[in-house]
């Protein structure tokens, strides 16, 4: 399915971005990605199957709270209150992508990959799904300490799982 990372990715991340695009595609939606924890992965991940760069609109990589706020528009008392990696946050990425966007849905990953400052639970990551005029869901996940790059393809699996359930409310709505 995936052209470059086709060699690193598992067959369900394969298939599910897969489904994903093509639902997109068949819905006549576009996706915009904001992403902290996952670098940028994400979007690539989008942009990787051939046939389908017309789904995907922009992604943003909002690594620092600086970033979050210049580009997307998080509130910089909003992250000092609730620290970059939380659930506001990641709503507030996710609404941001979609204000800053043509795309029908957003989705932002904000969280810890590997080991941080004391008071950091590796693995700890925020994700959150925006849609137009719909509610921003978010969900939790307590990847644990496996290192940086199994939590960022954790990552891509919960991002797609969230894409898969907009797309098909989106679809369901328009029935």
């Amino acid at each position: 399915m995936t052209e470059t990372l086709d060699t690193v990715l598992p067959k369900d991340v394969q298939e599910a971005v897969g489904r994903v695009l093509k639902r997109a595609s068949d819905s006549h939606r576009m996706i915009a990605t904001a992403e902290s924890c996952t670098g940028g992965l994400v979007a690539s991940l989008l942009t990787d199957v051939d046939g389908y760069g017309h789904v995907f609109d922009r992604g943003f990589v909002a690594y620092t709270s600086e970033a979050k706020h210049d580009l997307l528009g998080v509130d910089p008392g909003m992250l000092e209150r609730a620290g970059a990696v939380s659930e506001p946050v990641a709503r507030a990425m996710a609404e941001g992508a979609l204000r800053a966007s043509k795309a029908a849905l957003a989705i932002a990953v904000t969280g810890y990959a590997g080991p941080g400052a004391p008071d950091e639970e590796p693995g700890l990551v925020h994700f959150a799904l925006a849609r137009r005029d719909r509610t921003t869901l978010h969900r939790l996940r307590h990847f644990g300490d496996r290192g940086r790059g199994a939590v960022r393809l954790a990552c891509l699996q919960c991002c797609l799982e969230l894409l898969e359930q907009g797309l098909a409310d989106v679809a369901e709505a328009a029935a």
